[in-house]
């Protein structure tokens, strides 16, 4: 699917392209910008739904149709890079990134402002699944584990810090301040991919349709089982990023850049949690390392919520940052690899690795 076989006229064949900084600084931002962004407006959540008169719940759809809108832009912006190219696809959806963000910007209702939130994410999330396109266009088959990582551990970088931003955006300037930086920022990466980035994408080789391969894939259950694995691992940090604002904000009485400031030790525990993968990762089973990471996990998630939790929201919101950091480190520990496992335990034409 993503990423396949052949060299076609007017793609990119120099190798120094692969190995330029600025490439991987291209990579980097176009992987970020989606998810920057929706970490950026999570902070000011109980904000919102203040200044709109609704319940913290609307307010929560924001995040909630943000990530749909990701996750169908993973489905529908491949497959169009492999058609058409992966640069017209990229810019297409930054283009309506930047659209969206402004109609964000002039939002006067809530429903406006989440309907502003989906497109941004359907369009910014191009990014994020082109990305890895270009890297197995680019890096031989070797490489682009090594490639995937290194771009993920500058983009969590990014993510610690970004709630911490928006927090203090918000308390400075109010939330709109927010969405302005958000469409700046998207247009700037748009310019930059405009006049920097080439095409890359190879022929296509002979393979079946799109429907086909997803057929192959969901009928795999290695990588239907690798999948679930990835959902359990990463729901934890979409559950504190959607419901976090309302329990450190509105019912312990912090403020939004507090928030944010508690919220990078997610990122940092993510970071964490892959590193201790990569470093096990040459003396231990593959399948070793996920049941751990997942048993010691889901131990660690029962020992909070029983007996930790309670205490922790009657103190301090360090305490239930920490207390979800700690389970994110273990959760986080096997995602790399996860990761890396389901999309080898079927043909690599079928997931784009050819």
């Amino acid at each position: 699917m993503h990423g396949v076989m052949g060299k076609p006229p007017g793609a990119a064949q120099d190798n120094n392209i692969a190995t330029s900084k600025v490439m991987l600084l291209m990579l980097v931002v176009m992987t970020g910008v989606a998810p920057i962004s929706l970490y950026m407006l999570v902070p000011a959540l109980p904000v919102l739904a203040t200044d709109f008169g609704r319940d913290i719940s609307i307010a929560q759809m924001t995040v909630s149709l943000y990530m749909v809108g990701i996750a169908l832009s993973q489905l529908i912006m491949g497959p169009l890079s492999d058609k058409f190219g992966r640069r017209p696809v990229l810019l297409a959806g930054l283009g309506l990134m930047v659209v969206a963000g402004i109609g964000s910007v002039f939002a006067e209702t809530l429903p406006q402002l989440i309907a502003a939130r989906f497109f941004q994410a359907l369009g910014g999330a191009s990014g994020m699944v082109i990305s890895r396109a270009i890297i197995r266009d680019l890096y031989p088959r070797e490489r682009v584990g090594a490639m995937i990582s290194l771009v993920v551990a500058a983009l969590m970088i990014a993510q610690m810090v970004s709630p911490l931003t928006g927090g203090l955006l918000e308390t400075a300037f109010g939330w709109r301040a927010i969405l302005y930086l958000i469409t700046a920022a998207s247009l700037t990466v748009t310019i930059f991919i405009a006049l920097a980035l080439p095409e890359t994408r190879r022929d296509r080789a002979d393979s079946s349709s799109f429907r086909g391969d997803l057929g192959r894939l969901l009928r795999s259950r290695a990588f239907v089982g690798y999948l679930l694995c990835q959902v359990l691992a990463s729901q934890i940090i979409f559950t504190f990023a959607g419901g976090g604002p309302y329990i450190v904000v509105t019912q312990m009485g912090r403020t939004s850049a507090e928030y944010g400031a508690w919220f990078a030790t997610t990122g940092f525990a993510y970071l964490v949690g892959n590193l201790l993968c990569v470093r096990f990762a040459p003396r231990h089973s593959l399948e070793k390392l996920i049941w751990f990471g997942l048993g010691n996990g889901s131990l660690v998630f029962v020992l909070i919520h029983s007996v930790l939790w309670p205490v922790a929201l009657n103190t301090h919101a360090l305490w239930v940052a920490l207390m979800i950091a700690l389970t994110i480190t273990n959760y986080g520990y096997p995602i790399l690899n996860l990761a890396t496992s389901g999309g080898t335990s079927v043909p690599a034409v079928y997931v784009g690795a050819q």
